[in-house]
């Protein structure tokens, strides 16, 4: 690792923090921002669609299975982030895993508070098994906020009695909208993205007053049973690092195949940062092989 590449990352992000204050549109306008620091790659293919009535985008690298395909779930606390903040992530994923990625602007709060993210991404998904897409050959994934809809997606899917996925890939997931685990404390003085103050004020954004342990809003408290296997991906030096742990130990118990990777000092979706850092790569590919494995 060089430590070079992680420490002007940190103080890139400590210069602008993307969560908590000023306002949520300030908030949503440095994170597209920065986003722009991450151009994607001029050979991918990139084509926008409506997918169930979400706004959507297929991102393709070349070489792609046209057959098999991620449902991918963007972060930003249900509050920020869009198909701009995470295109070249999504084609990264595209790239390493042989597949379309279909990434979604699901709507956002506070202007649509839950359940409105779960539903844009089930319709998403039905909209992809629409297209002749096989349900075995479909990875659901996702990052932070979008790594936590990424297990509610598969919990709504599952009592919807729709065909299930062939994994699930989370990213640094928030399932505990309560910010409840120790690393919240612990890990404090090390994360510079996530805190408790700002995560709490997305999560109020986000539930508008209604229950915090609603297991499609914090899937921490999902009965998990039925789910596809799961891979977990968590930095050590983040906030939410016990929001991945609890999440692997619940899936476990629920009798789910889980793949829980965590990555040595890395920070909050660590991925995207991918352009800079070398772990942020080495960990797509990581997905890339979960990907091509389970929807093979």
């Amino acid at each position: 690792m060089s430590q070079q590449q992680l420490q002007q990352i940190i103080q890139m992000l400590k210069a602008q923090p993307i969560g908590g204050r000023p306002t949520v549109q300030e908030t949503r306008a440095n994170f597209e921002q920065m986003s722009a620091l991450f151009p994607i790659a001029a050979d991918v293919k990139c084509e926008s669609v409506s997918a169930g009535g979400v706004k959507a985008e297929w991102v393709t690298a070349p070489g792609a299975d046209a057959g098999r395909a991620v449902l991918y779930l963007h972060g930003g606390g249900y509050v920020i982030g869009s198909i701009n903040t995470h295109r070249d992530l999504a084609a990264r994923i595209s790239r390493a895993a042989k597949a379309r990625v279909l990434l979604i602007d699901y709507r956002l709060a506070p202007e649509h508070p839950f359940p409105a993210a779960v539903e844009d991404s089930v319709a998403a998904y039905r909209y992809m098994l629409d297209q002749g897409l096989k349900a075995s050959r479909i990875v659901v994934s996702g990052d932070s906020a979008g790594g936590g809809l990424t297990v509610a997606t598969l919990v709504a899917i599952r009592d919807a009695k729709l065909p299930t996925p062939a994994g699930g890939a989370c990213l640094s997931p928030w399932t505990d909208l309560e910010g409840l685990g120790d690393s919240m404390k612990t890990k404090a003085d090390v994360d510079p993205m996530v805190n408790k103050e700002a995560l709490l004020e997305m999560a109020a954004h986000y539930l508008a007053d209604q229950n915090p342990r609603n297991p499609l809003a914090a899937p921490l408290y999902a009965d998990l049973a039925g789910l596809p296997p799961l891979l977990i991906q968590v930095g050590t030096a983040e906030t939410l690092l016990d929001d991945s742990t609890r999440l692997a130990e619940r899936a476990r118990k629920a009798g789910v195949k889980v793949t829980f990777e965590p990555w040595e000092d890395m920070i909050h979706v660590f991925q995207v940062f991918a352009p800079m850092l070398e772990e942020g790569q080495q960990a797509i590919d990581k997905i890339g092989e979960f990907v091509r494995a389970n929807a093979a």
